[in-house]
């Protein structure tokens, strides 16, 4: 068993906090990738065959790898960890200021399944990215105000029709206030100038809502995790941890190339031009075998001989509601990397996959708990499912047990934090025994 302190629990929250968005969340891991000897690359430029440690970034996704190591055939296989850097949320609309009864609102709408209460009455700031002029083209700035800028409040219970809560609209109940008068100011010119830019080289924008509220640790012992976007940032920040530690592994060793795969958008189904249904990973794996010297063979080889891990978090059994899991499949806070399996594909995972993430367990000295849905009650998915079908790679689905997913704010073991990583480092470098 790993040697379990809070060290690594307070780092997923100080990750949580500098990662408002996806863009933050990739700009999060490629400042410490690039700390640990990795380089940016361009996907519009040639990359350099040389062994080393590598990323790309296109908008909130981000693919890390390296190259290193004893084993220079083209045809190495590869060894990936999957996650997704986006979390359910509020977002800002296209025309958002808006007035009403004398308040200025902001026009807001939900992305992905976000549990639309829980936003209520917190205290938000905004993030994302504006698209600004920049000559005679365009360029990219990171969007953060975290002054409690935006507030959607609460129906008193007094105006309830029952007293017994209310049912939003996500259309008329979830827009922000933001200040006192009767025309609409222009939001985006506020946040242009708490950025630090001219607001008419403002062309586009992706800005969305976070909660203001830090990440820490709770409990008597401190030893939970009460954080924001642990979906999916626990991934984010435990495969970080994982692949520096089979980078520094497979440089000294032969072994599969170690790759972490984050892709933006898997909350709202994966379909863009960054999230797992695009061409990203498979054009990033073809280009590696490319550089390397191979050819199309060999970029299949390689294929034929990888495995994925997809990182996405678990339910956790509700203390309040254990009825609404599977009576023989319990999961506990605090018990180990958890393994997802779903006879109808909702996720990836079957025997071969299940049996590789096991020995990774095994190896890292850490427990494994199974995840079977109830079969009463839809089941979500990830990423798994569509790496899978779109690489054609053998693909287990896994995570970390966590309450409140999809809440404004979540709540997981402290301990899950160091099970997690050292499980995945593990399965990056399945000849490396952990202890």
């Amino acid at each position: 068993m790993p040697s379990i302190t809070h060290a690594d629990a307070q780092g997923l929250c100080n990750f949580v906090d500098l990662s408002p968005s996806p863009f933050h969340v990739c700009a999060t891991v490629a400042a410490t990738l690039t700390d640990n000897g990795f380089t940016e690359l361009d996907e519009t430029t040639g990359w350099p065959a040389d062994p080393g440690r590598y990323y790309v970034i296109r908008g909130g996704s981000l693919i890390a790898w390296s190259t290193e190591g004893d084993d220079t055939s083209p045809a190495r296989p590869f060894r990936i960890v999957g996650g997704h850097t986006d979390s359910p949320n509020l977002r800002v609309k296209q025309h958002p200021d808006l007035a009403s009864a004398g308040w200025q609102l902001v026009g807001l709408e939900p992305y992905g399944g976000a549990w639309l209460n829980s936003w209520l009455d917190r205290d938000l700031g905004v993030s994302g990215r504006f698209t600004v002029r920049s000559g005679h083209t365009t360029e990219d700035v990171l969007v953060r105000v975290d002054k409690p800028v935006l507030r959607v409040p609460q129906l008193a219970i007094h105006l309830s029709e029952d007293r017994k809560g209310v049912q939003l609209d996500p259309q008329r109940h979830v827009n922000g206030v933001w200040g006192i008068g009767r025309e609409p100011r222009s939001f985006i010119e506020y946040l242009a100038e708490q950025t630090g830019i001219d607001a008419s080289a403002v062309l586009g924008w992706e800005l969305m809502t976070h909660d203001l509220a830090p990440s820490s640790l709770v409990g008597a012992e401190g030893d939970l995790v009460s954080a924001p976007r642990l979906d999916n940032q626990a991934t984010c920040y435990a495969g970080q941890q994982a692949l520096l530690a089979a980078t520094g592994h497979v440089a000294e060793h032969a072994g599969p190339m170690p790759v972490l795969a984050l892709f933006d958008h898997e909350e709202v189904g994966s379909m863009s031009d960054r999230g797992a249904f695009s061409d990203l990973l498979n054009t990033v794996l073809e280009r590696i075998v490319l550089v390397r010297g191979g050819g199309r063979d060999e970029f299949l080889r390689a294929l034929a001989g990888s495995i994925v891990a997809s990182g996405d978090m678990a339910h956790a059994t509700h203390p309040n509601y254990p009825d609404r899991h599977e009576p023989a499949h319990r999961i506990a806070v605090g018990g180990g990397p958890v393994l997802k399996v779903n006879q109808n594909l909702r996720y990836a995972t079957d025997a071969e996959g299940a049996g590789a993430f096991a020995l990774a367990c095994e190896q890292a000295g850490v427990p494994l708990q199974r995840y079977v849905h109830r079969a009463d009650l839809p089941c979500g998915s990830t990423i798994g499912p569509i790496t899978a079908s779109r690489t054609g790679l053998t693909t287990v689905d896994v995570g970390a047990p966590q309450l409140a997913m999809h809440s404004s704010r979540e709540l997981m073991g402290a301990a899950d934090v160091t099970t997690y990583a050292d499980a995945l480092a593990a399965f990056l470098t399945p000849r490396l025994s952990h202890s």
